[in-house]
């Protein structure tokens, strides 16, 4: 099947991929946009999944501070070349980074950084308070990890949702990045810093 080049531009204005990746989707859908569309969506995240193991050693460092002062952010977002790193849609992704932090005040990175002592006292906690509601004992570990689960989205940047879309989290957010720039992308580390706070 032939494909015109006005769709070809208009799934590259859609989804930000390459005129031949493009053109491939297209022919495989037959023409059909929006089938397209999920295809190189759905490719993408399978890339970025692939990605992942790359080194990511460039990137920025980027900075955020409340606009009354008290509270200041600090976020490294690495890339794997300079050259991703200062792209618009990469300095969009430390900013709302930066942003998150200051917002929704995280803990910790990612789950792995909980000391495993911390979580399995919040977990003793949920369990006693699922105990303490009379819920019967085979479904208090289900409520427990239910509870623990959601305790994540809390204390942990990439499971948060974004504070701009509540449907993605911080993790997704970077994800679909990385299929959008075809680089690894990694959120190496953050500090918030609030007014008279103490350490």
């Amino acid at each position: 099947m032939q494909v015109s080049a006005t769709l070809v531009k208009d799934l590259r204005e859609k989804t930000g991929a390459g005129i031949l990746d493009c053109k491939k989707a297209l022919t495989t859908t037959e023409g059909d946009l929006e089938k397209a569309v999920d295809l190189l969506r759905k490719k993408g995240l399978a890339d970025a999944k692939k990605r992942a193991g790359r080194t990511a050693s460039e990137g920025l460092i980027g900075s955020y501070v409340h606009m009354t002062g008290k509270i200041g952010v600090l976020v490294e977002v690495n890339s794997e070349t300079d050259f991703v790193a200062r792209t618009d849609e990469f300095q969009e992704l430390v900013k709302n980074i930066a942003m998150q932090v200051a917002a929704a005040n995280p803990r910790y990175l990612k789950p792995e950084e909980i000391p495993p002592e911390e979580a399995e006292r919040e977990k003793e906690i949920f369990r006693a308070q699922a105990r303490e509601s009379g819920k019967p004992e085979k479904v208090i570990e289900k409520i427990t990890e239910g509870k623990f689960k959601k305790y994540l989205t809390e204390v942990c940047l990439l499971n948060q949702p974004f504070i701009k879309d509540s449907d993605i989290t911080i993790s997704e957010l970077v994800q679909a990045t990385i299929a959008k720039l075809g680089e690894n992308i990694e959120v190496r580390r953050f500090v918030r810093f609030q007014l008279g706070e103490t350490t």
